[in-house]
């Protein structure tokens, strides 16, 4: 493994990502100004928060002389798709542990046959098991399984990448009082809010449907905890965009995302993105930010 840790010299990602202003109605008649932090313009195969959480792991990978990279993710995980992705790229062997052994049998859905084309090595495992997947016995299992790895943990999220998010908030900084993004597990909302510091507030509109109250509100305070040594910038949640679950969709955001790609001709990746705009959208309406205010939403995949 020769992996350059420099991978911003070998990536050539695309930073400060752009900001595009979109003259939307719902917005302008409450005199609130809407920029899209285009974050999925970063890389073509590291979009988003993927580079941005994904790139401290690699180069921490790279510098220990790490071989191989073990992951977990659903079966739509834009996260696996990553990871396979910078694998290619950057010589590492890759592992995707993906939620659900019924789809060991089943032909790849698109996601996944993607990542297979990238190298990576797809293991399937039950349901409970993947609950139980940060378990020592699930991890030695895995060890014995396929050798050495570095374990990467769901979606990217640890201290790690919530550091490599603070640049995020940086970057919008005096540009939005309030900046919002799609949550999955917690990392990129942990760094946006430490990288805005005072200057800002970031809203989370988390895009599962949680098992228990505030799981994701303890996983972003872990998070910062891990990271910063304890709280960092201001944030809150708003859980109640999530349309029933992950990769969940309902008529509702269906009309919304098509109504708001033919108005500005921008394509929405409808697991996140729409779920943010939408969100955003709705807080918009019910008066939740000051007429001249400004508010971003980060754009953190493509469709």
């Amino acid at each position: 493994m020769t992996a350059p840790v420099d991978l911003a010299a070998a990536l050539r990602p695309q930073l400060p990502s752009p900001l595009q202003e979109i003259d939307d109605e719902a917005f302008a008649r409450r005199g609130v100004r809407l920029l899209l932090k285009r974050d999925d313009l970063i890389h073509p195969d590291l979009p988003g928060n993927k580079w941005r959480k994904l790139e401290p792991n690699l180069r921490a990978a790279a510098a220990a002389g790490d071989h191989a990279l073990l992951t977990f993710g659903g079966a739509y995980s834009n996260h696996l798709r990553a990871t396979a992705a910078a694998g290619r790229l950057l010589g590492f062997a890759t592992i995707g542990v993906v939620r659900g052994d019924e789809l060991a049998d089943a032909p790849l859905n698109p996601s996944l046959a993607r990542c297979a084309a990238d190298g990576m090595r797809l293991h399937f495992i039950d349901r409970g098991r993947y609950r139980r997947k940060d378990d020592p016995e699930v991890l030695a299992a895995l060890h014995d399984r396929f050798g050495a790895f570095r374990l990467i943990p769901e979606g990217g999220s640890n201290a790690l990448a919530a550091r490599g998010c603070v640049a995020l908030g940086e970057e919008l900084r005096g540009v939005a009082g309030t900046v919002a993004v799609a949550c999955g597990t917690g990392g990129t909302l942990a760094g946006l809010a430490a990288g805005l510091g005072e200057d800002g507030h970031a809203i989370g509109i988390p895009v599962l449907k949680g098992g228990r109250p505030h799981f994701l509100q303890e996983a972003v305070e872990r998070l910062q905890q891990a990271a910063f040594g304890g709280p960092r910038g201001s944030w809150r949640l708003d859980d109640r965009f999530h349309c029933g679950g992950y990769a969940r969709r309902t008529p509702e955001l269906d009309a919304f995302a098509d109504a708001f790609e033919q108005r500005h001709r921008l394509p929405l990746e409808r697991s996140y993105v729409a779920k943010l705009l939408y969100g955003l959208t709705s807080l918009a309406e019910e008066g939740a930010f000051p007429r001249g205010s400004t508010v971003a939403a980060v754009v953190t995949g493509a469709p």
